[in-house]
């Protein structure tokens, strides 16, 4: 019998709170595989400095006067 694949998920499909818990797992599992004990783990996880910068998503913050985030082009003089 052939094991099943996961099908890969949409990460734009996930809210913001979703992609952080799925990021801290990812840390936690990582941890434990790098032989961690659980103890150690969790003390990294609730220390946030010692999360790598690419390891969580960058918050969005919100401007009224582009609510679409879309990216601002420069101006030309």
């Amino acid at each position: 019998m052939a094991a099943r694949k996961k099908q890969a998920q949409d990460l734009d499909a996930y809210s913001p709170l979703e992609a952080y818990c799925i990021g801290l797992h990812e840390y936690y599992k990582g941890l434990r595989k790098a032989g961690f004990s659980i103890e150690i783990c969790m003390a990294l996880l609730m220390d946030k400095g010692s999360y790598p910068d690419w390891l969580l998503p960058k918050p969005v913050t919100f401007n009224p006067n582009n609510p679409d985030h879309t990216p601002y082009e420069d101006d030309e003089d």
